[in-house]
């Protein structure tokens, strides 16, 4: 049943409710509820709205507004000491005077949301990240300084004299290596950045490209250094890419003009470029100290063993720091990016003041113990969900593999949904926890068929090839003086170089995938948020979103009829 009521035709602050009595019923379907405009536009309220309770008698209350002094609600939002009221020349509906903050919008109308309550979230998992930064940087010190300048400076060697060698070094000699690396791997970044408007596009196609051929040149050199192993390892790493990238060859052409869409939003924010700057300074202030104690251990006298099981425990706590400082951004960054979209562009009247600093306090206080958590498990998870996606496409009719796969491609479908990628876009705009975020992030995708869209992406592999590309030419430098020097820690030295130059590359990067992960939560919220932005790429979005699901269609139909042929065979059979 569809009602209407006609609103004062006057300019201002106008009072209307929608109140509903329930008394004697549990709960009320709140009904779809549009603002029609004269001049032709349509104002939709959000989605997901519920009824206010405004009296103690039970009525709950859809749109109310008593006093200019009281609380007024509209959807799902409220406001205290304003009144609800519509702008009939500016087609608007809003809170009067204008205190509200932007979550949703209709066809070019004003959007309508509260600035989200925030509350400290898991902060357990804070906590662990506090304690381990505590622990490691003690750990570095202590391994640094033993010998630095002076072997077995603290005297630790007599706790570890069954593992001795005879080869003894100084810290200083290998922290020259670290500090090569952390060079090039911030010149790297800062390059990205740099040329982020120009030629962001053709670096990432280079890297998709080159990465392969690089994996393979390094294995070779590996095997003339005779170093069996990793010749193996990367020479799989190659094979692999190759795979990789021919599974997806028919997917980059729409993952380029997202990227390019993101760029474009980057670049017109250059402020969120800064934020990037910053904290890539921040990651090499603590890089000072993990690669002083890095170098501590590969000039340790501990045997080949002890030594690389050090680095491996280090190299894993440099990895969660620099997803943690990443993600950190990714979270200042989305949700800087969430309200420009919102609010229809960065100068909008709309647009809340300081919402950069707004942002940047929100990810390191109150939602950091969450960014902390996320940064454990979501960069794994993706990653094995991208390699079994392409596995899984280049199958075939192999039953017996496609039922192995499919059984492992449902088990890490499982885990994204409580991690993802998207989970800190949510987290930027309302403040909730990371298992939460993930889960409403991939429940709104898949409620309004825009994961058909995000599954076929494939824009975050491409920028983490660019990662990883940067990280092999850090670590490529930081070998090459390693081997000129000191042969036998040439694959110590560069491995862990390696490593540095994927974080601080990927500090770069990061603010890329923000804005993708920006576009995709604003496209599912409401596509015409998309469209006011840039027309002619929410055209091309909506014509592949169609595209996908009419695939996703033929496939289901496909399934369907080849099942129902087993079952008529199998009748027919015994007949």
């Amino acid at each position: 049943m569809k009602g209407t009521k006609d609103l004062p035709v006057t300019k201002g602050a106008a009072l209307f409710d929608a109140c509903y009595d329930l008394s004697s019923r549990k709960s009320v379907e709140v009904p779809t509820v549009s603002f029609h405009f004269a001049d032709g536009k349509v104002l939709p309220l959000p989605a997901k709205n519920f009824l206010i309770p405004v009296d103690s008698d039970g009525t709950f209350c859809f749109a109310f507004a008593p006093t200019p002094s009281s609380l007024s609600i509209i959807g799902n939002v409220q406001q205290q000491g304003t009144r609800v009221g519509f702008d009939l020349l500016n087609s608007v509906v809003g809170f009067s005077p204008n205190q509200f903050s932007s979550r949703r919008s209709g066809d070019g109308g004003q959007a309508l949301a509260a600035e989200p309550s925030r509350r400290w979230r898991d902060i357990f998992w804070l906590g662990v990240f506090l304690i381990h930064l505590i622990l490691v940087g003690c750990a570095l010190t202590v391994l640094g300084a033993n010998r630095f300048k002076k072997t077995d400076r603290l005297n630790i060697d007599r706790y570890t004299h069954r593992f001795l060698e005879n080869e003894r070094g100084l810290t200083e000699n290998y922290w020259l290596l670290y500090a090569l690396a952390g060079g090039v791997g911030t010149l790297l970044g800062w390059t990205w950045l740099f040329f982020l408007r120009s030629q962001a596009t053709h670096m990432m196609k280079v890297a998709v490209h080159i990465l392969t051929t690089y994996l393979a040149v390094i294995s070779v050199l590996l095997f003339w250094m005779e170093q069996f192993f990793w010749g193996v390892a990367f020479a799989i790493g190659a094979v692999l890419q190759f795979m990789y990238v021919l599974s997806i060859v028919d997917r980059l052409p729409f993952t380029m003009l997202v990227l390019q869409a993101a760029v474009k939003m980057v670049w017109s924010l250059r402020e969120v470029m800064r934020v990037a700057y910053a904290f890539m300074l921040i990651m090499l202030l603590w890089m000072v100290l993990w690669s002083f104690g890095a170098a501590g251990v590969v000039a340790s006298s501990i045997g080949d063993g002890g030594r690389w099981w050090l680095l491996v425990v280090l190299s894993i706590s440099l990895f969660w720091t620099g997803a943690v400082l990443c993600n950190t951004v990714h979270v200042i960054v989305s949700g800087m990016m969430f309200l420009v979209l919102i609010h229809g562009g960065r100068e909008a009247p709309s647009m809340p003041p300081n919402s950069l600093m707004k942002s940047l306090r929100y990810a390191v206080t109150t939602s950091f113990g969450s960014i902390c958590y996320g940064s454990l498990f979501t960069a794994f998870i993706r990653t094995l969900r991208w390699k079994i996606r392409g596995v899984r496409s280049k199958i075939g009719n192999n039953e017996c593999l496609l039922c192995c796969v499919d059984f492992l491609f449902h088990l890490v479908e499982t885990l994204v949904r409580f991690f993802n990628k998207y989970a800190y876009v949510q987290i930027a705009v309302s403040g909730k926890g990371f298992n939460h975020s993930a889960r409403d992030a991939w429940e709104l995708f898949q409620s309004t068929g825009v994961e058909a869209l995000v599954a076929y992406d494939c824009s975050g592999a491409v920028l983490l090839m660019g990662t990883v590309l940067g990280g092999l030419i850090t670590g490529t430098s930081a070998g090459i003086w390693t081997w000129i020097k000191y042969r036998d820690r040439v694959v110590m030295v560069g491995s862990t170089a390696m490593l540095m130059g994927m974080v601080l590359v990927g500090l770069a990067m990061v603010v890329v995938e923000s804005a993708v992960t920006s576009i995709y939560i604003c496209y599912a919220e409401d596509p015409l948020l998309i469209r006011r932005w840039d027309a002619e790429f929410f055209n091309q979005m909506s014509e592949m979103l169609h595209q996908r699901l009419q695939h996703r269609s033929s496939r289901a139909r496909e399934v369907l009829t080849h099942h129902h042929l087993d079952n008529h065979t199998q009748e027919t059979l015994p007949a």
